[in-house]
C-alpha cells in the first residue's frame, strides 16, 4: 500500500479531485496512535490486498476500469476513515463515492442521494460517532439510519468452537478480478446463510476437528453469491487472504466441503507469499479433473491441495455415515482424481525442492487412501464420472497428429487396416473444440443422494445440459442410453458429450473395440470421422469400432 501511494502521489492527475493520498496516511497514523488494533483490523481486511493489486495493475495499464484512477486510489481514504471511526478519534476526510455508495471497509456502506457515477463526499468522526455527508444528505454510521447498511456478521458455535464470519456484500473489491457494485442481501437471505453456515460449521467441528481449529485464523469474510442450480461455485485469490467467494446452497454438507476447499486455497495462497513451490511456467499443459480446460503447473498444485482437502472431508463423513452413498462417491471421486493429477506433476522439472517436498507430503497421506474400501455402487459411479470427464477433455483439447489422421483415413478408404503404434499425446490446446455441460456428474449425484431414484426422476430433467440419453444412462438403462446417444450423434457427430456418453454406455453393456476407442481415444475417432464425412456416409460408432481394433488400451 505504501508503494502504491508513493507512486500515485507523484502526479495530481492520479488523485485529483481528491487531495493527496498522504492525507489518508496521516489519518491512519493518528488512528494507530490512538488504537493500534483498529488500524490492524482495517489493514488486515482481505480486500485491502485485492485493492492494492488491482489498483497497481490499473496504474501500470495492465487492466482497464469503468471508473477513473482517482476513485481507486481514493479507496485508501475509505480505509483511513474506517480505522479512524474504530479508533474513536475526531477527524474529517474526503472520500470517493461509487455512484450513490460509499464503502467503509469492515463497517458497511452509506447510501447517498447523488446521481453522479463518482463523486467526492466527506466522512466525519467525533468520539465514536460518525457520518457521511454529501451536498444534500447526511448519513449516520449507525444501524438506526436506514441509509446506513452495516456488514452483517454470523457468529457460529459448535461444541465450544467459534467461527465469526462477515457476510460482505458491499466492498467494491470483494470480487476476483475487478471491482463490482454492492449486491445487498435481504434479511431473509442473511438468515438462510446463517442457517446453512451453522450446519456446515457443525459438520467440520464434528468430522474435521483439526481443520475446524485452524479455519477461524484463515477465513473471516465470505462474499455471498446467488445459488447456481446443481452446482456450488466458489473462488478465492491469494491477494485477499481470509476471504472466500461462495454461492449459496441450502445443503450444509455441500457448504462444509466448499469451505474446506476454499480454506485450502487460502492456506496455500499465504504459503506462496513465503516460499516458491515452482518456477514461473504459465503453459496450459496439464489435465486437471476439476476444470474443463488445460491448466498451468501453479493452477494444478493449487487444485491438488484444495481437492486433497475435499477428499479429506468426504472420507471422514463417509466413515461416520457408512450408508451415505453420496459421501462415499465424493470420496472415491476426489481421492482418485487428486492422486492421478499429483502423479502427473510430482516429478515436473519446474518444481522447486520445496514444491517436491510439498507434494510428497500430500502423497504420504493421499496414497494409502486409494485402496480403502468404498461402497461398490459409489465406486462404480465414481469411476464412470472420472472416465467421462477425461474423455470429454481429450475430445475438446487434444488435436491428433494430422499425419496420423491422414494415414488412418487412407487405410479406411483402401480397406487395408493395420496395427498402428499411436504417438504420445499432443500438447493440449487451450481453446476447446465443443461444449461440455458435465451434466452426467450432476445426475450421478442426484442418483446417489437421499431419495435418489425419485430425485433423479423429478429433478434430473432440470439439470442444465442433461439429455434424455444422459438420464437413461444414469438410471441404469444402458441399452436405451446407447440408442439415444446414437441419435444425438446422427444430428451432431462432433458432440463431445454424446461421443463420451456413447463410449460409457457401450462400456457398461459389453465393452469392445468401439467403446475402447470412444473412451480412450475419442479425439482420434472424431478427427477421422470428420475427414471421412464429406465423402462417406459412415457413423461415428462404425469408425470407432474400426479404430478400436488398432488402438492401444491406455487404461
Amino acid at each position: 500500500m505504501r508503494a502504491l501511494l508513493d507512486e500515485t502521489t507523484e502526479s495530481e492527475e492520479m488523485f485529483r479531485p481528491l487531495p493527496s493520498p498522504g492525507v489518508a496516511w496521516d489519518l491512519l497514523a493518528r488512528a494507530q496512535h490512538a488504537a493500534a488494533g483498529a488500524v490492524e483490523k482495517v489493514l488486515a481486511h482481505p480486500y485491502v490486498g485485492s485493492w492494492v493489486g488491482y489498483t497497481t495493475r490499473l496504474y501500470r495499464h495492465d487492466v482497464s476500469s469503468d471508473f477513473p484512477l482517482w476513485v481507486h486510489v481514493g479507496y485508501v481514504r475509505c480505509l483511513a476513515a474506517a480505522a479512524a471511526i474504530l479508533a474513536g478519534i475526531v477527524f474529517e476526510i474526503e472520500v470517493p463515492a461509487w455512484g450513490r455508495y460509499v464503502a467503509l471497509p469492515t463497517l458497511g456502506m452509506a447510501e447517498l442521494s447523488t446521481d453522479d457515477s463518482c463523486a467526492v463526499v466527506v466522512v466525519r468522526g467525533h468520539h465514536g460517532c460518525a457520518e457521511v455527508v454529501d451536498r444534500h444528505l447526511r448519513v449516520h454510521v449507525h444501524h438506526t439510519d436506514p441509509r446506513w447498511h452495516p456488514i452483517r456478521e454470523v457468529d457460529l458455535i459448535a461444541a465450544g468452537r467459534r467461527l465469526a464470519l462477515r457476510l460482505d456484500d458491499v466492498d467494491p473489491y470483494r470480487g476476483l478480478y475487478k471491482p463490482q457494485p454492492s449486491s445487498r442481501l435481504t434479511t431473509a437471505e442473511v438468515e438462510s446463510w446463517r442457517t446453512v453456515l451453522e450446519g456446515a460449521w457443525r459438520l467440520l467441528v464434528t468430522h474435521l476437528p483439526a481443520v475446524a481449529e485452524a479455519l477461524p485464523a484463515g477465513l473471516e469474510s465470505v462474499v455471498p453469491e446467488p445459488a447456481v442450480p446443481f452446482r456450488l461455485p466458489t473462488a478465492s485469490t491469494g491477494e485477499a487472504f481470509g476471504s472466500a467467494i461462495v454461492s449459496y446452497s441450502r445443503d450444509p454438507t455441500a457448504m462444509a466441503a466448499a469451505l474446506v476447499h476454499e480454506f485450502q486455497h487460502i492456506r496455500l495462497g499465504s504459503l506462496l507469499h513465503l516460499v516458491r513451490l515452482h518456477q514461473d511456467d504459465r503453459r496450459e499443459r496439464f489435465y486437471a479433473p476439476w476444470r474443463d480446460d488445460p491448466r498451468p503447473l501453479g493452477g494444478v498444485i493449487h487444485g491438488v491441495y484444495a481437492f486433497f482437502g475435499v477428499a479429506t472431508f468426504w472420507r471422514a463423513l463417509s466413515r461416520a455415515e457408512p450408508e451415505n452413498l453420496l459421501a462415499a462417491f465424493e470420496f472415491a471421486l476426489w481421492r482418485r482424481r487428486t492422486w492421478r493429477t499429483l502423479l502427473a506433476v510430482h516429478r515436473d522439472d519446474a518444481l522447486t525442492p520445496a514444491g517436491r517436498r510439498f507434494l510428497a507430503g500430500i502423497a504420504e497421506r493421499l496414497g494409502p487412501w486409494q485402496t480403502e474400501p468404498v461402497a461398490p455402487e459409489a465406486l462404480l459411479w465414481a469411476n464412470r464420472a472420472i472416465t467421462d470427464h477425461y474423455a470429454g477433455w481429450r475430445i475438446r483439447h487434444l488435436r491428433p497428429d494430422p499425419d496420423l489422421v491422414t494415414e488412418l483415413v487412407g487405410a479406411w478408404r483402401n480397406g487395408s487396416p493395420r496395427v498402428i503404434a499411436l504417438p504420445p499425446d499432443s500438447v493440449p490446446n487451450a481453446v476447446p473444440d465443443g461444449r461440455w455441460p458435465d451434466a452426467r456428474a450432476d445426475l450421478i449425484r442426484l442418483r446417489l443422494s437421499e431419495g435418489g431414484t425419485e430425485a433423479l426422476h423429478t429433478q434430473g430433467p432440470l439439470v442444465p445440459g442433461a439429455t434424455s440419453a444422459d438420464l437413461a444412462f444414469v438410471a441404469g438403462e444402458t441399452a436405451g442410453a446407447a440408442v439415444r446417444y446414437r441419435a444425438e450423434l446422427a444430428a451432431d457427430p462432433d458432440s463431445p458429450s454424446a461421443l463420451a456418453g456413447l463410449g460409457l454406455a457401450l462400456t457398461a453393456r459389453t465393452g469392445g473395440p468401439s467403446s475402447r476407442a470412444l473412451v480412450h481415444r475419442p479425439e482420434l475417432v472424431r478427427a477421422v470421422h470428420r475427414s471421412l464425412r464429406p465423402s462417406t456416409a459412415v457413423s461415428v460408432e462404425t469408425v470407432a469400432e474400426w479404430i478400436g481394433r488398432f488402438v492401444l488400451d491406455r487404461r
